[in-house]
C-alpha cells in the first residue's frame, strides 16, 4: 500500500504538509465514499501512521485549504449525524485491544469534521491473496487466518458489538506475518438517517446474510450475522468464488456443501453450518461454532422455527429509496461492483 499519486485537489484531500500538532500529512493512501485515508508522519514518535478523515463526498466539500462544509444547508443534519457516528466508531475501536482488531491511537474533531489516527498497514487483503493463488491454500494457513479473525469477533461479541461487514476485502494480511486485521466497521454503525427514520446500510450481497436485508424484527442481527459473513469469506478463499447472495438462496438454495481435498470434514461442515440461510439455524456463539469446527460436536440438524403471528398487522411506511441513493451513492470501484445500497428501517 503506497501513497496515492493523484492530485490532492482532484480527490478533495488535504494538501501535503497539513499539520495536526505533531502529525503531518505526507500523502493520500485511499479515498472512499465516506472518507479519505492519509499517510502521515508522527514527528513525536518518529513513525509513519495513517489518518482517516470523515469526508462524505456526496454531501460535503473542502472549503479552501482544510475546512469541510456541507454542499447545501439541507444536508447539514445528515452530515452531523454521520460525523457523530464516525467519532463513535473511533471510540468503539479504541475500547478494544486484540491483535486482529484495528487499533485507534487517538481521535479528534477539527476543520468542521473528524479524524482518527491508526497504524499504517502494509500488505494485502484476503481477496488479493486468494487471487494470487491458483489453488486453495493449505488448511493450516486458512485456519490461522480464520481463528485470528474469529477471535477478534469474539472480543466484539462479548461487548454486544457486531461488525456486520466481514468480507475478504475487509480482512487485511500484514506483510510482516503478524495476525490478520479486521477492517472497516462502516456497516456496524447505524449511521445516517433522516427524519423519516429510514436507515441505509452498505451491503456486499455475497457476504450479507438475509437478516441484513429484512425489515422484520423477527430476523434479528447478532453474532450469527458475522458468522455467516466470515464463512462466506472462507468459502471464497477455498473455492475462489463467493457464495450466491442470500436473497437468491432464500428463493431456492443451490449452494453445494464444501468439498475441498485435503481439508478436514469437520472444518468444512462448520463452514456449511454458518452459511445456512435462516439465522436461527446457524451457530449462535463462538464457542458452539468452535466445537463443530474442531470435531468435538456434530452439526445440529435443522430445526423448524415456530413463529407467533401478531394480534394485529403492523402498518408500514414506504421506503425512501431516493434518500438511500443520495446518501450512499454508487458502488465503489474497489468493491468490484459488489456493493449495493439497501434501505433499512430502524427497529
Amino acid at each position: 500500500m503506497t501513497a496515492d499519486s493523484r492530485d490532492d485537489d482532484a480527490i478533495n484531500a488535504l494538501p501535503v504538509g497539513t499539520r495536526f500538532g505533531e502529525l503531518e500529512i505526507i500523502g493520500t493512501l485511499g479515498v472512499g465514499g465516506f472518507g479519505i485515508v492519509y499517510l502521515a508522519r508522527d514527528h513525536s514518535l518518529e513513525r509513519e501512521i495513517a489518518i482517516k478523515e470523515y469526508m462524505p463526498s456526496q454531501f460535503a466539500l473542502r472549503d479552501g485549504q482544510s475546512q469541510v462544509s456541507v454542499r447545501s444547508v439541507s444536508m447539514k443534519e445528515t452530515f452531523d449525524l454521520g460525523r457523530r457516528s464516525f467519532v463513535n466508531e473511533a471510540k468503539l475501536l479504541a475500547r478494544f485491544d486484540h491483535p486482529s482488531l484495528l487499533k485507534v491511537y487517538r481521535f479528534w474533531e477539527a476543520n468542521g469534521t473528524a479524524y482518527m489516527a491508526m497504524p499504517r498497514l502494509v500488505g494485502q487483503n484476503l481477496r488479493e491473496a486468494r487471487r494470487a493463488r491458483p489453488t486453495p491454500p493449505p488448511e493450516a494457513w486458512v485456519r490461522r487466518i480464520f481463528d485470528a479473525v474469529l477471535g477478534g469477533l469474539e472480543t466484539l461479541h462479548a461487548q454486544n458489538v457486531w461488525h456486520r461487514d466481514v468480507a475478504p476485502d475487509n480482512i487485511f494480511l500484514p506483510s510482516d506475518g503478524s495476525p490478520p486485521i479486521l477492517l472497516d466497521f462502516g456497516a456496524a454503525r447505524q449511521a445516517i438517517s433522516d427524519r423519516t427514520q429510514v436507515f441505509t446500510a452498505i451491503l456486499k450481497p455475497s457476504f450479507a446474510p438475509i437478516e441484513q436485508y429484512a425489515e422484520a424484527t423477527t430476523l434479528r442481527q447478532g453474532a450469527w450475522t458475522d458468522f455467516y459473513a466470515l464463512a462466506a469469506a472462507m468459502h471464497e478463499l477455498l473455492t475462489g468464488r463467493p457464495p450466491p447472495p442470500a436473497t437468491a438462496r432464500a428463493m431456492g438454495d443451490e449452494l453445494l456443501p464444501l468439498d475441498i481435498p485435503g481439508y478436514s470434514p469437520a472444518f468444512l461442515a462448520g463452514m456449511d453450518w454458518a452459511l445456512r440461510v435462516a439465522p436461527h439455524q446457524r451457530p449462535q456463539t463462538v464457542a458452539a461454532w468452535r466445537e463443530v469446527l474442531d470435531g468435538r460436536s456434530a452439526v445440529p440438524r435443522p430445526q423448524p422455527r415456530v413463529m407467533t403471528a401478531p394480534a394485529e398487522p403492523t402498518p408500514t411506511e414506504p421506503l425512501d429509496l431516493e434518500f438511500a441513493d443520495t446518501v450512499q451513492g454508487p458502488p465503489l470501484e474497489e468493491d468490484d461492483g459488489q456493493t449495493v445500497v439497501v434501505p433499512l428501517r430502524k427497529s
